[in-house]
């Protein structure tokens, strides 16, 4: 998860346990907007067998279904699924296994991903084969609910590479509320949502920033398909975000799920971290 910094230096941060293992989060992210109720990402989901699980060794009481409950809703409640991108820790709740079928877990919901990327992900290279399965992603498809987000063109986001400017949509289907910027360093054609919320912009992270200790330039994942893209990324993205007050949302911060940024003599650093709960 730390790529090439030394163990001695990211266990400060995350320590690891007997098992040389280190706690995650799948944490998700439902916006209720109107008449809308759109979930970003779904966590691993459940239908896959005894041997992949024990690979990861799942714990904690959350479920995606307590957790909309907990608010008063259902899967069914959802109209709009935005999934950050296709590795299965971000999309495999989007389907469930009904006896012999694979079917969408949200049976009223538009899932919307992005041409480009579901090409990547559908097409896979032999090093990310095993993050993108099959039973996540083309059921998906084969239900008639999938839609593409339009993508900026290719100048806008050589100009937002450069700027680090938020991309926003030249065709939302979502009002002004919400914008997404598209990185590549993880794996190509990555979504993550901004969201204008009590005057604050939240950024759901992703996988660009996967955790609070991930903040500081170098500390890149060796998952990463690309990390120089990543770093140059980062760097960008972090100006930005510090200069116009953004939240950040972690998505897989075991402890922390929002924080907010200051410049230091080291860089940009977490000021002060918090839950949207608390956000007045």
């Amino acid at each position: 998860m730390f790529g090439v910094v030394p163990k001695v230096m990211w266990n400060k941060i995350n320590p690891a346990d007997e098992n040389n293992l280190c706690t995650w989060a799948m944490r998700c992210l439902l916006i209720e907007d109107g008449e809308k109720l759109i979930l970003i990402d779904n966590g691993i989901g459940d239908k896959q067998d005894e041997k992949f699980f024990s690979h990861y060794y799942l714990h904690g009481d959350d479920t995606l279904d307590n957790s909309l409950a907990a608010h008063g809703f259902t899967r069914d409640d959802i109209t709009d699924v935005i999934l950050t991108h296709l590795h299965f820790d971000h999309c495999g709740g989007s389907i469930v296994r009904q006896g012999e079928k694979l079917i969408p877990a949200f049976k009223n919901a538009t899932y919307w991903s992005n041409e480009f990327h579901w090409a990547w992900a559908t097409s896979p290279n032999d090093r990310e084969k095993a993050s993108f399965l099959k039973e996540n992603i083309l059921p998906i498809q084969e239900s008639g609910q999938l839609r593409f987000i339009e993508q900026p063109k290719q100048h806008d986001s050589e100009e937002a590479m450069t700027t680090g400017k938020m991309v926003g949509l030249p065709a939302s289907p979502f009002d002004a509320n919400l914008s997404l910027l598209f990185v590549n360093g993880h794996t190509n054609s990555m979504m993550l949502p901004s969201i204008r919320y009590k005057e604050k912009t939240i950024v759901f992270m992703a996988d660009l920033l996967p955790s609070a200790g991930h903040i500081p330039i170098p500390y890149v994942m060796a998952y990463d398909m690309f990390p120089l893209t990543t770093l140059n990324e980062k760097k960008i993205f972090l100006e930005e975000a510090v200069s116009n007050n953004y939240t950040l949302f972690f998505e897989h911060d075991p402890q922390i799920e929002c924080c907010d940024l200051i410049r230091t003599e080291k860089g940009v650093r977490m000021q002060s971290t918090f839950k949207l709960s608390e956000i007045n």
